[in-house]
C-alpha cells in the first residue's frame, strides 16, 4: 500500500471524489485550495481532500473508495496517514456529511464526534436532491476530531 500526495492535475481523479460529494462545482470549490491523498494498493483504491481553514483548523472536504474496494481498510488506512501527516499543525480537524447511517459510523470509528449541523445544506447548495441509501439527505453535519 502506497499513498502520494497529488500536487498537480487533481481533476485526474474527478470520477473517484464524484463517489463522495456527486456534483462537481461543488468539488471545485475545494479541489484546487486542498491537499489531495491517494491510496494506491496495485491500483488507485482511495481518494481524500483536506483544506486548511484556520491556523490549526483542517477540513477534510472529501474522501472516497471505490465501491468495490470498501470495507477492506483503506478508507481508515487514508484517514490514518492524514492523521499522521497533519500532526503537530493540526489541532482539529472537522468533517461535513449527511446525516446518514453509512458515514457518521465510519468519522465516529476514525475518531470524530459530533460538533454541529448546516441546516438545509444539501437542499440550498446542490441543485439536484442528494440520496444516500435510500434516504434525502437535508442537512450538513459536522464531526470533529481534536489532536
Amino acid at each position: 500500500m502506497k499513498i502520494k500526495r497529488i500536487l498537480g492535475n487533481k481533476k485526474q481523479f474527478l470520477d473517484l471524489l464524484l463517489l463522495a460529494d456527486e456534483q462537481e462545482d461543488m468539488i471545485d470549490k475545494y479541489l484546487e485550495r486542498g491537499d489531495v491523498f491517494a491510496l494506491y494498493d496495485g491500483d488507485l483504491k482511495s481518494i481524500c481532500v483536506v483544506t486548511k481553514e484556520d491556523e490549526g483548523i483542517y477540513e477534510l472536504k472529501n474522501i472516497a473508495t471505490y465501491k468495490k474496494y470498501q470495507g477492506q481498510g483503506y478508507g481508515k488506512a487514508l484517514m490514518n496517514y492524514i492523521f499522521d501527516y497533519y500532526s503537530g499543525k493540526c489541532k482539529t480537524m472537522f468533517v461535513g456529511t449527511g446525516d446518514s447511517p453509512l458515514t457518521i459510523p465510519f468519522y465516529n470509528h476514525c475518531g470524530f464526534k459530533i460538533s454541529h449541523r448546516v441546516k438545509n445544506f444539501f437542499t440550498d447548495n446542490y441543485d439536484h436532491p442528494i440520496f444516500e441509501n435510500g434516504i434525502q439527505l437535508i442537512d450538513m453535519v459536522y464531526l470533529r476530531r481534536d489532536f
